[in-house]
């Protein structure tokens, strides 16, 4: 792939039926889940990404053998039984958030010395908290850069159990990286959780997939208080990975932007996602939808802003500005704060690259406000972040001129998305 990408705008309304790569939420947490199981898991449908990769590759150098089909969707996993065979392991995790703070938690269950590291950013990337947590469960963990920033070193003796309070408005995978580790620790471990839990329905995601894998956390209602006795391991089985419904999301979105429509295959109301909550914010801001057992198929309308707490789904906060530049009136999404610590500064950069678009955005303490103007043809810089560049690439379904650059970094989560973006907007 070159060094950017100019988007041809749609040549008419869409009419696209699309089926996304596997989930890489449910792929890297399956991936945990059967590492941690008794026996032999066969996972389909999963993702071939960048972040899914160093996973695989972090979980071979621990001694848990991943095996990959051909084509990297079906994985076969030679779980351990709750165990880390490796003794020792040096993990390069690339800007992998998922893969860093799972292992983390993974590896306080071995008996051995691992160090987690990747790529600049990452070191910029705090995990403090997570650490912070499982010091406060027996284990020998520190950060290694300031700030409670990665590499983390991790000499591993077993996790005994105990109680740990964890706060809930950084990233709900320092959650769910300790909840995945919590049935096969030695002892009881109960988490409660202090203040307002962010992305609740990626911590109930992983709950389902645990339960998937033969295990139960005892949760509280609200998600504020979790427990397990520990010594339960997981039980293999063969699990079937959904569509990603984020990747979804910039195809219903594509046709809110373009006109015409956009149908996902393989996905429902009923996903295990919390993203697929995109199409409700859609809907409220006029589009049409309508939603089929295995299928939701959105149509575009006449757009209006909304205002909307985006705290639930946060990583389709890109995707919603992207649609807003498009609608009448302004776009306000709050609940937002700890967007900042994603592979970018996701409120900073999205408001700079909204205001080369001509749009007037005013920065919030945890959110952004976005009104429309007269847009402009602008070259995107993408801050090595995917959602940057798949997300303000639609802008340019609609409006010539819009240049994206780094178009690589869609690798992180989904490799041919531009080939898949320009059969569904008819320009390939």
């Amino acid at each position: 792939m070159t060094d950017s990408i100019t988007i041809t705008p749609a040549p008419g309304p869409l009419n696209a039926t699309v089926t996304p790569p596997g989930s890489k939420s449910i792929t890297n947490r399956a991936l945990v889940c059967a590492a941690l199981a008794d026996g032999t898991s066969t996972l389909t449908g999963a993702l071939v990404s960048d972040d899914t990769r160093v996973m695989i590759d972090s979980l071979n150098r621990l001694g848990i053998v991943v095996e990959e089909s051909a084509d990297g969707t079906t994985l076969v996993v030679t779980g351990a039984g709750g165990n880390v065979p490796a003794d020792a392991a040096e993990l390069f995790i690339g800007n992998s958030g998922t893969t860093i703070r799972f292992l983390t938690a993974l590896v306080a269950l071995g008996h051995g010395t691992y160090r987690l590291d990747g790529v600049p950013r990452m070191r910029e990337r705090p995990i403090g908290d997570l650490v912070e947590a499982l010091v406060q469960l027996g284990v020998d963990a520190q950060c290694q850069s300031p700030g409670g920033c990665p590499p983390v070193l991790v000499h591993g003796t077993g996790l005994p159990g105990g109680r740990a309070t964890v706060r809930g408005n950084i990233s709900s995978q320092y959650l769910s990286g300790l909840l995945m580790a919590m049935p096969t620790a030695a002892g009881e471990v109960e988490i409660a959780i202090d203040g307002q839990l962010v992305s609740q329905p990626y911590v109930r995601m992983t709950l389902e997939v645990m339960k998937s894998f033969g295990t139960t956390i005892d949760a509280a209602d609200d998600l504020s208080l979790f427990r397990s006795p520990g010594g339960t391991p997981y039980q293999a089985r063969e699990y079937a990975i959904e569509p990603d419904a984020s990747a979804a999301s910039y195809f219903w979105a594509a046709a809110a932007i373009a006109g015409g429509s956009a149908t996902v295959s393989g996905l429902s109301t009923n996903s295990l996602q919390g993203d697929v909550a995109v199409v409700d914010l859609l809907e409220h801001m006029g589009c049409e939808v309508d939603r089929q057992a295995e299928s939701i198929c959105v149509t575009g309308g006449k757009l209006q802003g909304i205002s909307v707490d985006m705290n639930a789904v946060s990583d389709m906060v890109q995707t919603v500005a992207a649609v807003a530049l498009f609608a009448e009136g302004p776009t306000e999404i709050t609940g937002v704060a700890h967007n900042r610590h994603k592979e970018t500064d996701r409120i900073g950069a999205l408001a700079t690259e909204l205001r080369k678009l001509g749009a007037e955005v005013e920065e919030l303490a945890d959110g952004l406000r976005i009104t429309p103007k007269s847009l402009k043809p602008a070259v995107i810089e993408t801050y090595d972040d995917h959602r940057m560049a798949m997300s303000l690439a639609l802008v340019g379904l609609r409006l010539p001129g819009v240049e994206i650059l780094d178009p690589r970094c869609t690798a992180k989560t989904y490799p041919n998305y531009f080939q898949d973006l320009c059969r569904a907007a008819g320009t390939a």
